[in-house]
Parts: structure tokens; sequence; C-alpha cells
């Protein structure tokens, strides 16, 4: 069965290459923001919570939008962070969905 062979190695391949891209994107920075910009946050290519700024300004706005603008700039930055990991694990699954990736 040479195919078998063949295929083992194509998947440990692909195996090898999804490792680097996840190692690749969880050194990458991803910023989202929120309130204009008064509100930033920084995830991993992973979604990693990393660092939250707040405008010190913004902080004497009524708690309620101050909460709500941290969520949406986590939000924000955690949605960049699975787009660009879709596309870079796109490019080694070919597409294919594979359960448990990020």
């Amino acid at each position: 069965m040479p195919g078998v062979g063949k295929l083992l190695k194509q998947a440990q391949k692909m195996q090898k290459a999804m490792e680097e891209i996840q190692r690749g994107l969880e050194e990458m920075d991803v910023e989202g923001s929120a309130a204009g910009g008064a509100v930033k946050a920084v995830v991993s290519g992973q979604g990693s919570l990393k660092s939250l700024k707040i405008d010190p300004e913004f902080l004497k706005e009524d708690a309620g939008s101050v909460e709500s603008s941290v969520v949406a700039a986590i939000n924000d930055a955690v949605s960049k962070a699975k787009a660009i990991s879709d596309e870079q694990m796109g490019k080694v699954t070919g597409g294919f969905s594979i359960p448990g990736m990020f």
C-alpha cells in the first residue's frame, strides 16, 4: 500500500505547517478598538488578550459606556484575529475546517 505511506507523509507535513502557523499566530499582535479609539485591545493571532488601553479622559464617561466599549474593543480584536487565523490555516488545509482549531 504505497498510497498510505504517501498520505501519512502529507499529513505529517500539514501538521508541521499548522504548528508553525500557530506559533506565528501566538506571537502576532492584532489590535481592535472602540469609542473612536479611546479603548484599544491587543490580542494574539490566536485570540488571547495581551493588553488593554483606555484613554484616561474616556474613564470620565459613565461606567456602562466604558464597559461596553471595552467589550467591543476586545471583540473587534478577536474577530480580526480569527479572520487572520482562518486565512492562514486555510492556506495549509485547503479550506477544510479542522475541529479543535481556533
